[in-house]
């Protein structure tokens, strides 16, 4: 049996990136990781680093994403450091386009709500404004106006996660796919068993594997809610320069394509299959912001699960009675990846969360943490 100083349960953008930040502070980290067919969030990032709405609400949350904003370009060149090419940031500013007047006049609102939690630079861009933003960019006449924030940007979500396993690799951490977790037994350290029959010790573990988390944190007596909410994507073959900026459902890639998604399908489905309904009401609104899109050839479609808690907000958590244990959940993984990978990792390993974080507490369900 393998001994580690951090046991990261979950191997997708969130656990990667935890995993990664403990190893750079020199802890010796293993992520366990499960098949290659399991519902995994990562799938269906559509690689926003994005602000707009986020923590509406939820002051924690947006100072937590902003913070992650500021620390990203840090990380976009250890990323690409780690992989020898580009990572893909570009953080120039993102957009939330608005269709017709009743969509301009909704998001204004939403604009001045924010503004009073603390947005400061977002604003709302009415369509000359836009133009002159974007120019040569052809708008379909539906576009009127479109909520602008000069922080947001994007990134190569693939290339963020090989990055993170590149650099746990590098490190020598080790990475244990292919096994779900079946048990853990408590103590210092913690003994996880896997469904392989393996087993794993570790002083500290985190639990940051998504829709699994209700189970695996369920066996050291904690509840964590968490419901599926089906996102669906779209890319299209390799195009001219068409959006020069991101937006919240339509951004074109450092590699030319263009992605469309993705949606919030909040229907309890546990699957993530594809529906043509979705997939055509989606496409349908990208040609209607940029209708040269109406020509291109869609290469590929898919759908992914994500995890969401009951206010849609992260939680993060030392599981009551259990020192050393945690738990992170997150739908915003990409956006938050400076923060895993820092202050979150920093916390995880001086065995005290962030400050940051505290509001972030699963305690806010109502729910006993243990």
């Amino acid at each position: 049996m393998e001994a580690y100083e951090i046991a990261v349960i979950g191997g997708g953008m969130l656990g990667s990136a935890i995993g990664w930040g403990c190893a750079t502070r020199g802890a010796r980290v293993a992520v366990l990781d499960g098949g290659d067919t399991a519902l995994r969030a990562a799938r269906g990032n559509f690689g926003l680093v994005w602000s707009q709405g986020k923590g509406d609400g939820m002051p924690a949350y947006a100072a937590w994403t902003r913070a992650s904003l500021a620390a990203w370009p840090a990380l976009a060149d250890r990323i690409s450091a780690l992989l020898g090419r580009d990572c893909g940031l570009r953080q120039e500013g993102g957009l939330n386009f608005c269709l017709g007047e009743a969509e301009f006049e909704a998001r204004r609102a939403v604009v001045n709500r924010l503004h009073n939690q603390g947005a400061a630079s977002l604003r709302l861009l009415d369509r000359k404004e836009l133009l002159e933003l974007m120019p040569g960019c052809r708008l379909g006449d539906a576009v009127v106006g479109a909520s602008y924030e000069p922080r947001d940007g994007h990134t190569d979500p693939l290339s963020l996660l090989q990055g993170f396993h590149a650099g746990l690799h590098a490190l020598g951490a080790a990475h244990l796919p292919g096994a779900e977790v079946v048990r853990i037994e408590p103590g210092r350290p913690y003994v996880i068993h896997r469904a392989d029959g393996s087993r794993v010790a570790a002083e500290k573990i985190v639990i940051a594997c998504g829709l699994g988390t209700p189970r695996v944190a369920a066996m050291l007596g904690a509840h964590i809610p968490l419901r599926p909410v089906r996102g669906q994507n779209i890319v299209t073959e390799r195009l001219p320069p068409m959006l020069p900026l991101p937006a919240s459902a339509i951004r074109q890639t450092v590699h030319g394509t263009v992605q469309i998604g993705v949606t919030q399908e909040d229907d309890g489905d546990p699957t993530p299959f594809t529906t043509t309904a979705h997939l055509a009401g989606m496409a349908a609104r990208a040609i209607q912001v940029l209708p040269d899109l109406a020509r291109a050839r869609a290469f590929r479609a898919w759908g992914a699960l994500r995890p969401m808690t009951p206010d849609g907000f992260p939680a993060y958590a030392e599981i009551e009675g259990h020192p050393g244990a945690f738990v992170a959940v997150c739908h915003s993984a990409v956006t938050l990846a400076a923060m895993h990978a820092g202050p979150l990792a920093e916390g995880i390993l001086a065995g005290r969360l962030p400050e940051a974080v505290t509001e972030l507490h699963p305690s806010r369900f109502h729910v006993p943490a243990h």
